[in-house]
């Protein structure tokens, strides 16, 4: 602890790294994904990861400069800090960073971005439904 009070942050290069097709369900093990496909989710972005992280109480930052070595069209990853300096994690329940992967992605389709995009995207089609009047049937 340092004089104020909040815990002495460690040097975030030796940190965790997450790059977000780590976890992304579209993509192949070949391609990158490290979870099984089952418990991967579609398309997560850094900021999505970043999020789960801090919800996880885990210290984590985006660099957005950063690109996947095997795509490096897929820009951006997260480093996060699993373990303090002296070993202990800094959450007990998270201490490895598999674990890590499989949490951030059962919470990425929970996001409110994604969970908003959703319930727009099923507004705008049930208002087109109710457009064409039942359903949209054809005239005899």
């Amino acid at each position: 602890m340092n004089v104020a009070g909040e815990a002495r942050v460690t040097s975030s290069k030796k940190w965790s790294i997450l790059y977000p097709v780590y976890i992304n369900s579209r993509k192949t093990v070949a391609e990158g994904r490290h979870v099984a496909a089952g418990k991967a989710c579609p398309d997560p972005t850094c900021g999505e990861i970043a999020d789960c992280c801090s919800h996880l109480k885990i210290p984590c930052h985006i660099e957005p400069d950063k690109s996947y070595p095997r795509d490096f069209l897929q820009v951006g990853r997260v480093r996060v800090q699993l373990k303090r300096d002296d070993g202990s994690p800094v959450n007990p329940e998270i201490v490895t960073k598999k674990k890590l992967m499989l949490q951030v992605a059962e919470l990425v389709p929970k996001h409110l971005g994604r969970t908003r995009k959703q319930e727009s995207a099923s507004n705008s089609s049930s208002t087109a439904l109710s457009k064409t009047g039942k359903g949209g049937r054809y005239k005899k």
